[in-house]
């Protein structure tokens, strides 16, 4: 019994600090010239608002946040400062060559703000040999208001008159590194210029990106992890619960898929709340209906919600990849949920084999089967309850016009 309330306290404990996906993610289109390194960054609406009000004094409270021409201002000069480039062992100083409010450039594009952000070289240090890009935004130790918050790029970058390397994935623990070779005549391969724009590369970055996105200490993805909890609780064996975990993976890919592909789109506004309906509803299924937590039917509620969590990582990572080529973006897709897929079952499978660890410690089958019941009913419950504090969250952040953590 212990055990159960134990569990219930760690679940009602992610859903107190939950945000579903609080990670933005943008991009970095670079250049590299031999007097200077211009960066044009895309980034959220919703990353501007975070990180504004984690670092300005009294902020005024969501969903009343100003988002006018000085706001915007405010965060392309952090992004200078933070968005950190070194050459050749030299880190350089950052400034703000223009700010283009989400809309002014292209009216469609109404959640991405863009910045222009130069990075002159000194004299001494023209024409670099080696750079490296470092992400600081939101590291910052005084930064508590912004939680788990973590703002990662996909970069595309390029030495003056030499092909671009694309899809590579800055993040505040991995720096991306450029090499430029200034002969000339010379032309340089994507492989030589950075080592992680392999296809190998490219695939392993994403693969840790989505364990990350799950299995992460800084940014879990609570919703997912409540979700796969529930399916837990409800599964009767190992290959039951497999099925369940890859089935809800799949679904979730197709529609990231979809999305790349611009033959679907939900805001974030419809899609928050849904998944916090799904976890609601697999948990109270565990408690209300128990039977119809087993078979077909729990394989297709499994997919059917799997749609909905697809969609709720789709957005942003989607809108960072514009400019990418199709066979980069199908590897990055691929690879990222492969890594939540591994993510899911690093999850999973630990607290499947706890869970039936306790009951085989049983030796009479009425006493397995009156902890199997408080198993399911207690960590359900708490599951239920957890999903709900993020459905109210979701939904409130929805009609007052904030932007959804």
């Amino acid at each position: 019994m212990m055990r159960m309330w134990l569990i219930c306290a760690i679940l009602l404990s992610l859903a107190s600090v939950s945000a579903a996906h609080p990670l933005s993610q943008g991009s970095l289109n670079v250049m590299v010239y031999p007097d200077r390194v211009s960066i044009r960054a895309r980034v959220t609406v919703e990353e501007m608002m975070v990180t504004n009000r984690a670092t300005t004094p009294d902020p005024v409270p969501e969903p009343f946040a100003v988002m006018d021409s000085a706001s915007y201002e405010q965060h392309a000069a952090y992004m200078a400062s933070h968005l950190q480039v070194v050459a050749d062992g030299v880190r350089l100083a950052g400034g703000v060559a223009s700010v283009e409010p989400p809309g002014a450039a292209d009216p469609q594009a109404t959640d991405m703000a863009t910045y222009e952000l130069l990075y002159p070289l000194p004299a001494k240090l023209s024409a670099p040999t080696q750079l490296e890009l470092q992400d600081k935004v939101l590291t910052d130790a005084s930064i508590g208001s912004a939680g788990g918050w973590q703002a990662t790029y996909v970069v595309r970058i390029a030495q003056n008159g030499n092909p671009p390397v694309q899809g590579l994935l800055l993040t505040p623990d991995k720096p991306v590194h450029f090499a430029c070779d200034w002969t000339p005549g010379r032309t340089l391969s994507a492989e030589s210029s950075s080592p992680e724009s392999t296809r190998w590369g490219i695939f392993k970055a994403y693969f840790f990106h989505g364990i990350h996105h799950i299995f992460s200490v800084r940014d879990p993805g609570y919703d997912h992890l409540l979700f796969v909890s529930a399916l837990v609780l409800g599964a009767r064996s190992l290959w039951e619960l497999l099925k369940l975990v890859t089935a809800f993976t799949l679904a979730h890919t197709i529609t990231l898929t979809l999305a790349a592909l611009n033959l679907v789109h939900v805001s974030e506004r419809v899609v928050e709340p849904l998944i916090a309906l799904s976890i609601v509803f697999v948990a109270l299924e565990n408690v209300v209906f128990p039977r119809r937590s087993h078979g077909w039917l729990r394989l297709g509620v499994a997919f059917f919600f799997g749609l909905f969590h697809g969609l709720g990582f789709a957005g942003a990572l989607l809108e960072a990849m514009q400019g990418m080529s199709g066979s980069v973006v199908l590897i990055a897709i691929f690879a990222f949920s492969i890594g939540v897929e591994a993510a899911h079952q690093m999850v999973v499978l630990p607290l499947f084999a706890g869970l039936k660890m306790t009951r085989n410690a049983r030796t009479d089958e009425m006493d397995r089967q009156r902890i199997s019941r408080i198993a399911q009913r207690f960590g359900s419950a708490a599951i239920s309850l957890a999903g709900m504090f993020y459905l109210v969250v979701a939904l409130r952040l929805s009609f007052a016009g904030g932007a959804v953590p």
